[in-house]
This record gives structure tokens, sequence and C-alpha cells, in this order.
């Protein structure tokens, strides 16, 4: 699979606020992003022209916003080449999508809506957060809709694992780089939450790989009401957990529950096989753990099952020690310490 050259850039796209316009993307082979009252961007050939119809699209902007949202459709139509990468952290997956630019900036039609595209080919979509080392996490976590990733050789790591490497890090100074990148490199302001997201989600992989990821989802079961029972390391016939409710988890329903704790994606015959293991166990309701997430294939696969199975990634488990953390056990707390805090919630670079 070719990745792209080294002289290619790589820019972070996000696929909507919530994520809305992730499936279309993924689907469509195109980068999607908002600013939906701003028109076609074709036919501008630089920021201030750029800027002068943010400000027709949006009067009652303040002028910092302006700067901001037409420095980054700027970005979108005119500095992203043919050649460079596009990274999309998805919001309804705890994955990354990246994709390689094949042709220039279009204003078509999405959904029934004139929106703003780039044609690309993904190269992979289904890339576990946990592939990438923090610092570049950091950079996936600008709150912006359209920044360029150039720090920290983001170029060079996005493609080493694009081609099944570890992420090597970045590369040791020799003192010759310019500690202050360009204005049109520079990542946005870091979307804080999704740091401290994750943060844990690299704590748990840690503290909690193998069998003992099993034991925390059992605390979270339990943490949840179900009367559960866990089957021992080893193998386990298709099923880590059986639960029921009720003191003796007799009454109905039934759960079988199956965890894998490796940190690529499963894929369909995981999935089947736990669908199997329902019927022979006879039960209503399944739950398929994996911390790497699924691929396409077990996502579609799975809408057929939704009122009786679930699919639980890292990030669905994170978000379930999040809402259960107060009631699981004293040694899992100790091992996991975690403490809530506030902060006020930065308005989003998003048009």
């Amino acid at each position: 699979m070719s990745t792209g050259s080294e002289s290619s850039k790589v820019y972070l796209v996000r696929g909507g606020r919530r994520g809305e316009d992730e499936e279309y993307a993924l689907q469509n082979n195109v980068a999607v992003v908002g600013f939906h009252e701003v028109e076609s961007l074709e036919g501008l050939a630089d920021y201030d022209a750029i800027l002068e119809l943010v400000r027709s699209s949006y009067p009652d902007a303040k002028s910092r916003s302006t700067g901001n949202f037409a420095r980054q459709l700027a970005s979108f139509a005119l500095s992203i080449q043919i050649g460079d990468l596009i990274v999309l952290p998805q919001k309804r997956t705890s994955q990354i999508a990246i994709g390689r630019v094949t042709g220039p900036y279009r204003y078509q039609n999405v959904g029934g809506t004139l929106r703003h595209t780039r044609p690309l080919q993904w190269l992979q979509t289904d890339i576990p957060r946990t592939k990438f080392r923090q610092d570049l996490l950091y950079s996936f976590g600008a709150f912006m809709t359209v920044c360029n990733i150039s720090r920290n050789d983001a170029v060079g790591r996005v493609q080493a694992v694009l081609r099944g490497e570890p992420d090597p890090g970045m590369k040791p100074s020799t003192g010759e780089e310019s500690q202050t990148p360009r204005e049109e490199e520079t990542d946005g302001e870091a979307d804080f939450r999704e740091l401290a997201h994750d943060q844990i989600v690299r704590e748990i992989q840690t503290r909690f790989s193998g069998h003992a990821l099993t034991g925390l989802v059992e605390a979270v079961l339990r943490a949840e009401g179900w009367t559960t029972t866990q089957s021992p390391p080893g193998p386990d016939g298709g099923v880590d957990i059986l639960a029921g409710r009720g003191p003796l988890g007799l009454d109905p329903p039934r759960l079988c529950v199956q965890v894998k704790s490796q940190t690529s994606p499963t894929d369909v015959t995981v999935y089947r096989g736990l669908q199997g293991t329902m019927q022979s166990f006879k039960a209503e309701q399944g739950l398929l753990v994996c911390w790497g997430g699924f691929n396409r294939v077990v996502l579609q696969e799975s809408r057929q099952s939704h009122f009786t199975v679930r699919l639980w990634d890292s990030g669905d488990l994170v978000a379930a020690v999040y809402r259960t953390y107060e009631s699981l056990p004293a040694e899992i707390q100790a091992e996991l310490p975690l403490e809530r805090v506030w902060m006020k919630v930065p308005e989003e670079s998003d048009g």
C-alpha cells in the first residue's frame, strides 16, 4: 500500500462536531467540513479572498472568529495538495482513519446540501488511537476542524503506522529545526477532554492487559447490577463472562461476554463466534469487548443484531468506567486513580 512521499504533509480534518459527516466521508472517499454558511470557495485564489467571503457569511461574528474560519477554509481549499495525508479521528469509534488526497477542492452535493469537500482515497479507516504515542495524539486532539499537523515528525510517524510499524516517536533534535512553526503549520489549541481521555485509555491498556481486562469488564458489569461468573484464564469456550440478573444471576436477561485485549481491530469471525455462544448458553444478549475496536465488516453486520448484541471498543469501556467508577471495587480504584474535574469548554472552531 502506497502511503505517499516523504514530502507529503499531514492535515487533521474532522467530520463534524458530533461525527455526523464521518460515515459519508468514509463511504464516499471524501473529506467534508462544516462552515455551512460559507458558499463555494472555487475560484478564490488566496486567504484574503476567502476572508472576505467568510466576513460576508458571518456578518455578526468577531474578527478573531472570522479570521480563524478563513484560515481553516484556506488550508482546506488551497494549502492541502494532492498526495497529502488526511487524518480523521472518529468520534463514533475510538479509531482513526487516514487517507491520501487525490484531487482539488470541490463544492458539491452531500446528502442534498452543497458542502466543502476534498476527494481522497482512504488508506486505512480502523487504526486504534493506541497505535500512536501521546504527543501525536495531542496534535490529533487540536480543537480545530482543519489544521496542519507538522510537529514531532508527524509525517514519517503516520506513514510508519500505515505500513503496520509501531509509532517510532519523534527523532532526537539536531538543534537545527525551527522552534516556531510557520503560521499555516501551527497545530491548533488542544481539546483537553480528548487528551485526558487518551491518557486514561493508555493507562488502562498498561495496567489491565490480557486477562486483567476481563476482570475490569466484570467489575463494570457488577457495578451496573449484573451477577457474573468469570471464566478462568486459558481457553474459555467462546465466553469470558456469563451474567444474569437477580442475586444468583438466574433471572433474565442472560448475557454472554467475550473480551479481547488485542490492540488491533477484531474481525467478523469473533463476532459470529459470540452469536454461536449465545445460542449454546441460551443467552438473550451478548457483549463483545475488543480493546482495538472492530473492522468495518463487523460494524456493518452488527447492525442486524442491534437489539441483542453490543460492541464495546476501548472508548466504550472507558465510558463505562467513568459512569461506574464510584461503584468499582477499591482495588480497581487504587490501580486506576481518577478524579472528576470541571473546566470551561472552549468554543469549537467549526463554522
